[in-house]
């Protein structure tokens, strides 16, 4: 069938738009409008952010301190001169309750940046290196992970301070934590940059003769910060409880000093006459990790390339 010319018309340009190009937004930008839209990791984002305002500036605001004591104010219930009530020796839980949020938002961050910079470091070396020196450091992974983690972090702060003084336990906890927090992120790297070093864009550096220092730190590193951010934050949480739970048994911050397992710890004697005591320390704990935990998740699915719409 022949195609006539008088079946064809020329367009009329005067009505058409032009289309407004796109502008182009980097993976981060795109990770960061995506996590905008988890109303779950931006509400405990900004709990942590506030959380971590207060423990910093609340307590300056205090006419109390978290060490002061008054006979006369033993186990007050919640009332207007101590919001969260008094101890046994007379000391506002409120304080101490920020003092502890100090503590234990110190033992997590701590703990996370020690996990960021030894187990990046150790895992990125460990899988670009490769060969005997691969196998060599993971088998010393390896036998880290044989002992059991609580085991370790028991022992070490029993070897660093032996009698509990005060001003050294939290030292202690510090780097009972960081020397054992690092191993799962470790893996996780090794793991990254191996499935990464033979990409193109690394054969390319080492094709114009890049050395393995700025390989690692320029092209593997970024490419596997995904999965290293999220690892890292929700090892806040874990290291979180870790130093709960150690001071509940006696192997935490030394008295005076507060944190949320010690108030939970001193809670427990009187706990059917003042349950007050429990509740807040109690509260403020499970809030903390389900607010991190929540910004984990939300890390995780806006940094998945995989979770893209």
């Amino acid at each position: 069938m022949a195609l006539s010319p008088n079946l064809f018309k020329p367009i009329d340009k005067s009505d058409v738009q032009p289309e407004e190009a796109r502008p182009s937004i980097t993976y981060w930008q795109d990770a960061w409008r995506r996590l905008k839209k988890n109303p779950l990791a931006m509400a405990s984002l900004i709990f942590i952010v506030l959380l971590l305002l207060i423990a910093i500036v609340g307590p300056f605001f205090s006419p109390y301190s978290y060490s002061d004591q008054d006979f006369t104010q033993i186990n007050l219930k919640p009332c207007g001169a101590h919001p969260f009530g008094t101890d046994n020796l007379g000391r506002d839980i409120l304080v101490r309750t920020l003092y502890g949020a100090r503590i234990s938002l110190s033992v997590g961050f701590v703990a996370a940046i020690t996990t960021f910079v030894i187990g990046v470091l150790f895992g990125g070396i460990s899988g670009l290196i490769g060969g005997w020196v691969d196998n060599l450091m993971m088998r010393f992974v390896d036998v880290m992970y044989s002992i059991p983690f609580l085991l370790w972090v028991i022992m070490l702060i029993v070897l660093l301070d032996p009698e509990g003084s005060k001003g050294v336990s939290l030292f202690s906890i510090f780097l009972a934590l960081g020397i054992i927090y690092w191993l799962p992120m470790a893996r996780i790297v090794r793991g990254q940059i191996l499935s990464l070093k033979e990409q193109e864009f690394v054969l390319a550096a080492r094709t114009i003769g890049a050395p393995k220092r700025k390989i690692l730190l320029q092209h593997l590193l970024p490419n596997a910060m995904g999965p290293i951010i999220v690892t890292a934050t929700i090892s806040i949480p874990e290291a979180i409880f870790t130093e709960s739970f150690l001071s509940f048994i006696g192997l935490g911050v030394s008295a005076p000093m507060a944190s949320w397992g010690m108030l939970a710890s001193d809670a427990l004697p009187a706990l059917k006459s003042f349950p007050h005591l429990l509740v807040f320390p109690a509260i403020s704990i499970c809030i903390t990790l389900l607010a991190f935990n929540f910004i984990g998740d939300g890390l995780r699915d806006a940094l998945d390339p995989k979770m893209r719409k």
